[in-house]
C-alpha cells in the first residue's frame, strides 16, 4: 500500500474517495472539510443538521458524489472524487493519537469493503487537537491504516476479508495525504516514514505469531532471526544450540526443552548504535515457547488453542530490533529469545524435579506449565553475564494477568521506577497501554520452596505477581521490567487497529522505548 504526500486541494483529487473528519459538536465544517462541504452543495452540513452525522468516534458516513463517472456529467462540477467519507473523531477533549489510529484502521477497512482502490485524506483540522503536530497526525493515520488492513490468510485456498464471508480480492492500494501548505510536506513525509517502520514491525511480529506451530518451530524462528539480521544494516545474529546451553549450565531452560523432539535455539541479535559506550545498552528478552502444551501438567484442548502465541514475546523483540536498526538510535540493543516447545514427551520434565539455573539458583518445579519463567530465568542470567545495563523481558506468562487487568492493558512489574516509567510512556505513545503492579513481600513468600532455593509457582493467588517475583530473582540489581502480555498478545475479532489473531503487542512499544532511552 502506498501513502503519497500531495500538496494541493482535496476537492481536485481524482480518487475513489476523499476523507474528511469532524469532532462531535461541530455544526458546520471548517477549513479543508468546509471546502469539501461547499463543493458538494453543503451536503455535510445538511447531514449534521439532520442528525445523521454526529462526529461520534468511529462513525463513518459515505456520501456518493459520483465525480467524473456520473453519466450526465459531474453531479458537482469541479469536484473530482467519487465519494466523500466523513469520519467521526469523538470529543475534542478526549482525542489523542490512539483515537486517530483506531479511527484510521476502521476507516481503512471500510474503504476496502467499498472497493475503494485510491483514497485521499487531510490532516487539516486534526493536527491541532491535543497539541498534535502535522507529522504526528500523519503518522497515526498511516500506522492505523496499515495495522487495520493486516490479514493473515496464506493458508486459505480462497482468500476472504474481514468485511464479509465471501471471496474477496479487494485491496486499498493507496491513501494519499493531502496538504494545502507545501511547507509542511516534509514534516508529513517524515511522519509517514516513521509510521511505516513501526507498523511493519508490528505486522512482522503478527506474522510470526500467527504461523501454525508445526511451521513456526524454534528452528524456523531462528531462521527468521537470521533472515532479519542478514537483510538489515547494523545487525549481527548468534544462534546457540543445546550443547551451548549445557555448557553454560542453563538447567532451567534445558528442563523445559527436554520433552520436545524439536531442537532448542538460543537466538541473539545485536544492534550497536553506540559502539563507543558498551554500557549504554538495553536488552529486550522475549519468551520463545513456540508451542505450550503445559508439559506433564497438561493443558485442556481449549487451553492449547492459542498456545502457538506463547512465543509472542520473542516475536516482538525480533521484530522490534529490525525496526530499531532501520531508525538508528544511539543506543546498543540486544534482542534475546530462548526458544523451545513445552511438550509432554517421555523425557519430559516432571513435577517435583529440581533444576539448577545458570545463575546457580536451584528451582523446585511444582508445575511444568509454569515453564516461561524457567526459560526467562536463564535468559536474564545470560543477559547479566554479558553486560546488560537494563533489561525488559516480554512474556505471555500468566492467565492471572487477564484476571487482574482484563484485555486492555499489559501488566508491568519492575525493580526500577525510571525504566518502568519509560516503558509505560512508550506504550502510551503507541497505544499499547501498560499498567504497573506491585512486587510485594507478602506474595513473594508464596514462591518459597522447602527443598530448593525457590519453586516455580506460588499457587493461584496473585498469580501474575508471583510469576514476576520468580523472574525478578534472576534480575538481581540490574534495572529490569517484566511485561506480561498474556492478555494483549492475541484477540478474537477485529477492533480498531487490532485484527483477529496476533496483535503485534508490544513490538511498537519496544521500538519507542529504544528511541526514548537514546535521547
Amino acid at each position: 500500500m502506498q501513502f503519497p504526500v500531495v500538496s494541493g486541494d482535496l476537492t481536485t483529487q481524482d480518487v475513489d474517495a476523499v476523507v474528511v473528519s469532524l469532532f462531535t459538536g461541530i455544526e458546520k465544517p471548517e477549513g479543508a472539510a468546509g471546502a469539501v462541504d461547499a463543493a458538494i452543495g453543503n451536503t455535510i452540513s445538511a447531514l449534521i443538521e439532520a442528525g445523521e452525522i454526529t462526529g461520534r468516534s468511529g462513525e463513518l458516513t459515505v456520501i456518493h458524489t459520483l465525480g467524473k463517472a456520473f453519466s450526465g456529467g459531474n453531479a458537482y462540477p469541479g469536484f473530482a472524487p467519487k465519494r466523500v467519507v466523513v469520519a467521526g473523531l469523538g470529543k475534542a477533549d478526549k482525542f489523542d493519537l490512539d483515537t486517530l489510529r483506531t479511527v484510521s484502521a476502521t476507516l481503512a477497512r471500510r474503504l476496502r469493503g467499498l472497493g475503494v482502490k485510491h483514497a485521499a485524506i487531510i490532516v487539516d483540522g486534526i493536527h491541532g487537537a491535543d497539541g498534535l503536530e502535522h507529522g504526528d497526525t500523519a503518522e497515526a493515520i498511516v500506522e492505523g491504516a496499515i495495522l487495520g488492513l493486516y490479514k493473515f490468510d496464506k493458508y486459505r485456498s480462497k482468500k476472504q476479508s474481514d468485511d464479509d464471508d465471501g471471496e474477496d480480492d479487494k485491496e486499498l492500494e493507496s491513501l494519499a495525504i493531502v496538504e494545502f501548505d507545501a511547507a509542511r510536506v516534509a514534516e508529513i513525509e517524515a511522519g509517514v516514514d516513521r509510521a511505516i517502520v513501526f507498523a511493519e514491525a508490528a505486522g512482522f511480529a503478527r506474522d510470526l505469531v500467527n504461523e501454525p506451530p508445526n511451521v513456526m518451530t524454534p528452528t524456523k524462528l531462528a531462521e527468521e532471526a537470521e533472515r532479519v539480521a542478514g537483510a538489515a544494516d547494523g545487525l549481527s545474529v548468534t544462534i546457540l544450540e543445546r550443547a551451548d546451553a549445557e555448557t553454560m549450565g542453563m538447567g532451567a531452560f534445558l528442563g523445559v526443552a527436554q520433552g520436545s523432539h524439536e531442537p532448542l535455539k538460543i537466538i541473539r541479535i545485536d544492534y550497536k548504535g553506540d559502539p563507543d559506550d558498551a554500557g549504554n545498552n538495553l536488552w529486550l528478552i522475549g519468551k520463545g515457547i513456540t508451542f505450550d502444551s503445559g508439559g506433564l501438567s497438561l493443558k485442556s484442548t481449549s487451553g492449547m488453542e492459542t498456545m502457538k502465541s506463547d512465543m509472542a514475546g520473542g516475536a516482538s523483540v525480533i521484530a522490534a530490533i529490525q525496526a530499531i536498526a532501520a531508525i538508528g538510535p544511539k543506543i546498543n540493543i540486544t534482542a534475546l529469545c530462548l526458544a523451545t516447545e513445552n511438550m509432554p514427551g517421555g523425557g519430559a520434565q516432571r513435577v517435583s524435579d529440581v533444576v539448577t539455573a545458570m545463575s546457580g539458583k536451584t528451582i523446585e518445579v511444582m508445575n511444568t506449565d509454569a515453564e516461561g519463567r524457567l526459560t526467562l530465568a536463564d535468559a536474564l542470567a545470560y543477559a547479566r553475564e554479558h553486560g546488560a545495563s537494563r533489561m525488559v523481558d516480554v512474556a505471555t506468562l500468566t492467565g492471572g494477568i487477564v484476571a487482574a487487568l482484563g484485555r486492555g492493558n499489559s501488566g508491568a512489574f519492575s525493580n526500577d521506577d525510571d525504566l518502568a516509567d519509560a516503558l509505560i510512556a512508550a506504550g502510551a505513545r503507541r497505544g499499547e497501554p501498560i499498567w504497573r503492579l506491585p512486587l510485594d513481600d507478602v506474595s513473594k513468600r508464596q514462591n518459597r520452596s522447602k527443598i530448593a532455593d525457590i519453586k516455580n509457582t506460588g499457587g493461584r493467588p496473585a498469580q501474575a505477581t508471583t510469576g514476576a517475583h520468580f523472574i525478578g530473582e534472576f534480575a538481581g540489581d540490574t534495572p529490569w521490567v517484566h511485561l506480561d502480555i498474556a492478555a494483549t498478545a492475541m484477540t478474537d475479532s477485529p477492533s480498531g487497529w487490532k485484527t483477529a489473531g496476533a496483535t503485534g503487542v508490544p513490538a511498537r512499544t519496544l521500538i519507542q522505548l529504544a528511541i526514548d532511552l537514546a535521547k
